[in-house]
């Protein structure tokens, strides 16, 4: 039996979805086997992990070659031991007995890069690169209210909306599902605050875009797209995220809501609806074959659509490592269906000769 390995940063990650998965494995002709990265001996290519016994639903502690198929859902921070980490998924990404599901996305720059020159380019919010807090100050002056974004961030950590007023300067972020707020006096306390942010880490500089709902609740599509049992892409589904009216996330770890598309697409005129559905269609169908001509092959893309209050639509972000919540909060009914999806793609994968080009493999290690 094929074994399937899922490689996470701890053995309590993502539990429930694992059993999940774990459970459909032998149904499937695949054995799971769950295992972190620094658990690999480099001399004997062998790595302690533990393996789910169908027979009795439970895990047993074992050690095996490291398997041939990975499933990558190792989720990066500042701590040591995803330092230690990345270097390891790297080597493994780069050897060419190993296949992984998706090889993952880079930081938030590269992708923008990549996508800019695209036929999607116009979906692209404008964005820049930003270390000297004068560039930042330039460009408030300019557009009067603009967001700074962590290059490598995700889940909304670290966004700052930013204003101008008169004489002040109105700086707003999210924290723990609490709006967080501070008026600047002048200038130069702004600047002293964006010297040591931007000391911290490398952001990105975007024009802020209305995206909020009539109750002034910022809101986005996300849509999860994967690879089926042949390798072809398809949308598994679409759900509205509400976030906290005054807010600026609409992500559910930093409070928000959810309700179906359909929901949604009631509530807009059949006119709008329609050209709405049909942006979407569109760029949904351009995203993946775009990202993987310029990346390496993935299994699953996240895709997180903002639309303005003038119609405009932006794509807003891209995750090669997607949460389910979305949908199955609005749809319970895929459950099953999202947990065999990795098992069904990784048979097909092991199945199928893979010759994937596997140059820039550091870039898409994921944070």
């Amino acid at each position: 039996m094929t074994i399937f390995g899922i490689m996470t940063l701890t053995m309590e990650s993502e539990l429930s979805y694992i059993n999940e998965m774990a459970d459909l494995a032998e149904s499937n002709g695949l054995e799971v086997f769950q295992f972190i990265p620094s658990a690999i001996n480099p001399r004997t290519l062998q790595v302690k992990g533990r393996k789910f016994v169908s027979d009795t639903k439970r895990w047993m502690d074992a050690e095996l070659p490291i398997p041939t198929i990975i499933y990558d859902r190792c989720f990066y921070g500042e701590d040591e031991h995803s330092k230690q980490c990345l270097p390891i998924v790297s080597w493994l990404k780069s050897r060419n007995d190993i296949t992984f599901l998706g090889y993952g996305l880079p930081n938030k720059l590269d992708l923008y890069d990549a996508i800019k020159n695209s036929l999607l380019s116009s979906y692209l919010p404008k964005s820049q690169s930003v270390s000297d807090p004068t560039v930042v100050l330039s460009e408030l002056s300019a557009m009067k209210k603009i967001i700074l974004k962590p290059i490598n961030g995700s889940q909304g950590y670290g966004i700052y909306y930013l204003k101008k007023n008169d004489k002040t300067y109105h700086v707003k972020t999210e924290k723990q599902k609490k709006i967080i707020s501070r008026i600047f006096p002048n200038e130069t306390k702004l600047i002293q605050w964006l010297k040591s942010l931007l000391m911290t880490r490398s952001y990105l500089l975007q024009p802020y875009l209305e995206l909020s709902n009539n109750e002034q609740q910022p809101f986005d599509i996300r849509t999860l797209l994967q690879k089926n049992e042949h390798g072809a892409w398809v949308e598994r589904g679409k759900g509205i995220r509400t976030g906290t009216t005054g807010g600026i996330l609409s992500n559910l770890s930093a409070g928000g809501s959810v309700i179906t598309f359909s929901e949604w697409l009631s509530s807009v005129t059949p006119a709008k609806g329609e050209y709405i559905s049909q942006e979407l269609d569109y760029i949904l169908s351009k995203l993946p074959v775009i990202l993987e001509k310029e990346f390496l092959p993935l299994f699953e893309i996240g895709v997180d659509i903002g639309i303005a209050k003038d119609g405009s639509i932006w794509i807003l972000d891209l995750n090669s490592k997607p949460g389910r919540k979305v949908l199955l909060q609005t749809r319970p009914e895929l459950q099953k269906t999202l947990c065999q999806a990795p098992l069904l793609y990784g048979k097909y994968l092991s199945q199928s000769e893979q010759i994937e080009r596997k140059t820039n493999y550091e870039k898409t290690l994921s944070h």
